[in-house]
């Protein structure tokens, strides 16, 4: 044991990488074209897909939410592990990326079972509610726009059921987060989103240093 995590320095991240990753043929096809895109730096990183899937089948999970999908790899990650009965609602704000994450869906098999909706998270949420979806969901992944992040949680809370698990990404927000210089409305946001998840009696939650911080918030 280590008294505390191991600082990650580009050759051991490549170590890493190539000692544990094993990418479906379409997880990587996906994440090259990906690369090309101006806004690649918001892709899940392979490693946090990976994460993803094993957590899927670790905790059979048939019913996950994603919320903020971008061109696909996460979903892809996890519809590659869900069950043949399994489900996934994943919400998306632009069309032109829940266009390219369907096109791996469907290559990869499970795009009848995604309920894709293009949009307004938040009104995408208040939806899923409407219709009789509170504590529907075993798993679910935020990944969008962090001055909504509170409020996606909040929706999360009622969306998944008791015991589930609900993984918020880029808590560590490139470091950003102790730099004192930082006052941007994107780092302040995380930095109060994460201490009221830290405070939170409704979850017990760890988090971990991997890609841009992941939380992990187990619900009572």
């Amino acid at each position: 044991m280590s008294q505390k995590t191991i600082q990650l320095t580009e050759p051991l991240y490549q170590y890493l990488l190539s000692h544990s990753l094993a990418e479906h043929p379409l997880q990587k096809q996906l994440r090259e074209e990906t690369d090309d895109l101006p806004m690649a730096r918001m892709a899940t990183a392979p490693e946090q897909g990976q994460f993803l899937g094993v957590l899927i089948k670790a905790l059979r999970v048939k019913r996950y939410l994603e919320i903020g999908t971008f061109t696909g790899y996460s979903s892809l990650s996890v519809g590659l592990h869900l069950p043949e009965d399994g489900e996934m609602v994943a919400l998306e704000r632009k069309q032109e990326w829940a266009e390219m994450a369907q096109v791996y869906w469907e290559r990869a098999g499970f795009a009848s079972r995604v309920d894709l909706r293009v949009g307004n998270a938040l009104d995408s949420l208040q939806d899923l509610l409407a219709e009789g979806k509170a504590g529907w969901f075993d798993l679910a992944f935020i990944d969008a726009d962090k001055p909504h992040y509170n409020d996606y949680f909040e929706a999360c809370l009622q969306l998944v059921r008791p015991q589930g698990l609900i993984i918020i990404d880029n808590v560590l927000w490139h470091g950003n987060v102790i730099k004192a210089d930082h006052t941007d409305a994107d780092t302040e946001e995380m930095r109060a989103f994460n201490r009221r998840v830290h405070q939170d009696p409704r979850v017990e939650i760890t988090m971990l240093p991997l890609g841009d911080g992941m939380t992990l918030a187990y619900k009572q």
